[in-house]
């Protein structure tokens, strides 16, 4: 099954991996690649951080007790993996074989925003690290970006070491607020972005958290990723899944997940999915992180369990982890430009 378009034009593998007996996952918050060419999935099941080849081979599982809900993930130059566990309230680095080096937060404390639950329109106002937090980004010189998260509206710039350097960020709809900050990047340039989900749109600031710019004609982005030549990848969960209580799609017809290719300056390349058939393969229903690795090849995890299955809307057993293989050569280098 093909999706995209033009140069962007992609095979769906849409139950990939197969997991060996005994295996399995509820949802698959996260994925990423490191540089051995290996897939890191972090899931929502017992074996929470599982490996497989990029054939989609099992290779390995570890963290098996150590998460209370796994969210988001990134790889660091080394092969290190850092893991946000949003219902902990803590943010981690693992060796690439699973061996804890440090925990940033206090498991099960989170910090003060006068938040009352994971729904975000009860927090009152910005606090420390961390309320639910998301997602983790690392700049070239080793400093670490955590979007916090469910709870709060923030983003906090950390030291390689675990030094908390600057925080930016409050609720709300304006530049430099945030709704739900769930996904973050570091450009080659040394902006972040971050993907402001409940506003839809993802917001630009420098690494001092001055508000620069914004990306908007997105359906609540979750997650985002970058290839060599600065195409930016998008993960969208739209507006028929996770909707809060009360809340409503924006207008008829609205899109579902789907995710989007803009090219340097923006511009949409292509797009698919949109929830119309959410079990079929190329579509979603929750689509939540999206990785691309060394091949050009695109992951895009959902949690299509906490979205749909657990409130009636989806059958148990869909796909939560879908690969697509880039239809022409492979590119050169991987990660965000």
């Amino acid at each position: 099954f093909l999706v995209g378009s033009g140069e962007f034009r992609f095979r769906t593998l849409a139950r990939w991996p197969q997991l060996p007996d005994g295996y399995q996952w509820l949802e698959v918050a996260a994925v990423a690649t490191n540089s051995r060419h290996e897939v890191v999935i972090f899931n929502r099941g017992e074996h929470p951080v599982i490996i497989c080849d990029a054939e989609g081979r099992f290779l390995k599982s570890w963290g098996e007790g150590a998460f209370v809900r796994a969210h988001g993930i990134t790889i660091g130059p080394d092969d290190a993996v850092y893991c946000c566990d949003d219902l902990d309230h803590t943010v981690r680095k693992y060796t690439a074989d699973g061996e804890l080096v440090w925990k940033l937060g206090t498991s099960g404390v989170p910090s003060d925003t006068g938040a009352t639950s994971i729904d975000y329109r009860t927090i009152r106002y910005a606090g420390p690290p961390f309320h639910y937090p998301t997602d983790i980004a690392l700049s070239a010189e080793g400093d670490l970006f955590i979007s916090d998260g469910y709870g709060n509206a923030r983003v906090h710039r950390f030291s390689s070491d675990g030094r908390l350097i600057l925080s930016w960020g409050e609720p709300g709809a304006g530049p430099g607020q945030f709704g739900v900050p769930h996904g973050i990047g570091v450009h080659r340039d040394g902006q972040v972005y971050v993907a402001d989900r409940e506003n839809s749109r993802i917001q630009i600031f420098s690494q001092q958290g001055v508000y620069l710019d914004q990306i908007t004609d997105l359906a609540r982005p979750s997650s985002f990723t970058w290839d060599p030549d600065g195409n930016l990848y998008v993960a969208e969960l739209g507006y028929r899944a996770g909707l809060w209580p009360g809340t409503t799609a924006p207008y008829e017809g609205a899109p579902g997940g789907r995710v989007t290719i803009l090219d340097p300056q923006r511009n949409v390349i292509t797009r698919w999915g949109g929830g119309e058939q959410p079990t079929a393969p190329g579509d979603f229903f929750a689509a939540h992180d999206i990785w691309i690795d060394a091949c050009g090849d695109l992951y895009v995890s959902e949690v299509n369990w906490t979205a749909g299955v657990n409130r009636g809307l989806m059958p148990a057993g869909c796909h939560c982890l879908q690969k697509f293989v880039r239809m022409r050569n492979p590119l050169a280098a991987k990660g965000t430009p």
